[in-house]
């Protein structure tokens, strides 16, 4: 397969950026918070919202993980939390189970305190086939701002590295137990 050039793809467009995976998609998520005016997220602070309800709110995400690991690619995803978690978070908890790992995506957890002397970069990142990272930007208060794709090799072995390192430490989420 041809690989595009970052600069020939969206860094918004999931589906046709996992489209180009060949081997592994692993994902490293570092904040506390997202998307606070998310209006199901605004549902499940009112307990209005179960586990399935986010995965059915979520199934164009699930598609693209389907498809993604349906062509034999590993999905990986790490998040570094606080504990106790945030709202969000404990949100992302919730529906972990039933839309991330039910559609393929491996999930673990890592809390903040036990990341401790591990070099890790300021931005959550996608790294696709140890080729092309997506760094994803966020507000203070978890208000999306955009993306930016870079196969910059330095960036990259960085990126995959920091993320190898997460994983080691981190907790499968069928065992983790939030705080």
């Amino acid at each position: 397969m041809t690989r595009p050039r970052p600069e020939d793809l969206d860094p918004e467009d999931f589906a046709a950026l996992f489209a180009t995976v060949e081997r592994t998609a692993v994902h490293l998520e570092l904040r506390d918070a997202y998307t606070p005016d998310d209006p199901l997220f605004l549902h499940w602070l009112k307990g209005q919202v179960t586990p399935a309800d986010i995965a059915e709110h979520e199934h164009q995400w699930a598609q693209i993980v389907r498809t993604t690991v349906g062509h034999s690619v590993t999905m990986r995803r790490v998040r570094v939390v606080s504990e106790p978690l945030a709202p969000f978070i404990r949100f992302e908890y919730d529906g972990a189970g039933a839309l991330n790992e039910a559609a393929g995506e491996q999930v673990r957890w890592l809390p903040r305190r036990q990341a401790a002397g591990l070099c890790l970069p300021a931005n959550d990142f996608w790294l696709l086939d140890d080729r092309l990272v997506r760094f994803g930007y966020f507000s203070g208060i978890g208000d999306y701002l955009g993306a930016e794709l870079t196969d910059d090799q330095a960036l990259v072995e960085q990126c995959g590295r920091a993320f190898d390192a997460v994983w080691e430490r981190a907790t499968p989420h069928k065992d983790y137990r939030p705080q």
